[in-house]
């Protein structure tokens, strides 16, 4: 069994010097404050107020800070039913928001267009954004978002910054064909 270890101590060098990679250091930053843009479009929307309240209370996690600005925001969670309609608001609202940026797919009409299988309603949100976790549920509980947000700093955890710093999310095409 092979551990890596991010930091290291050593406590007879003078002045209490704490050694650790530049990776390791911006992505503890990056995952312990993560700006949510909540983009409620159905149901899910009242569960995802719902982790906001005390009783589940998600700055616990360093991530109360729900920005309804896309340029000051990195995590969009796309909570509800995206109909074609809102597809292309979804997409400007993503394309603003700076690098690194992650989504959450929070129930089951924004991973895969749920119980509305009709002319109207995109079949998941993925077919216009990269989608980084997918919350199942109709509508998931309030525990599921925080699971899928912890999961996210997992991911956030093991990223390589200059990885991030550098990449170019594949552009997807916006137009819409109807079967």
């Amino acid at each position: 069994m092979t551990t890596t270890t991010e930091y290291g101590y050593n406590s007879k060098v003078e002045g209490e010097v704490i050694v650790s990679k530049a990776d390791a250091v911006i992505n503890w930053v990056r995952r312990h404050s993560v700006w949510p843009m909540p983009m409620g479009l159905a149901c899910c929307a009242i569960e995802l107020m719902a982790a906001g309240g005390s009783r589940f209370d998600i700055s616990r996690f360093g991530m109360e800070v729900m920005r309804f600005s896309p340029r000051q925001s990195d995590c969009m969670i796309v909570a509800g039913t995206v109909t074609y309609k809102m597809a292309q608001v979804v997409r400007r609202i993503y394309d603003q928001m700076a690098e690194p940026k992650w989504v959450v797919a929070m129930g089951a009409c924004a991973s895969t267009g749920g119980m509305y299988r009709s002319y109207a309603t995109l079949q998941g949100v993925d077919r216009i954004v990269p989608v980084d976790v997918y919350i199942s549920g109709c509508p998931p509980r309030p525990e599921a978002l925080l699971d899928g947000m912890m999961r996210l700093q997992d991911k956030i955890k093991t990223e390589s910054s200059t990885r991030t710093l550098l990449r170019n999310r594949p552009v997807r095409d916006l137009t819409f064909q109807k079967k």
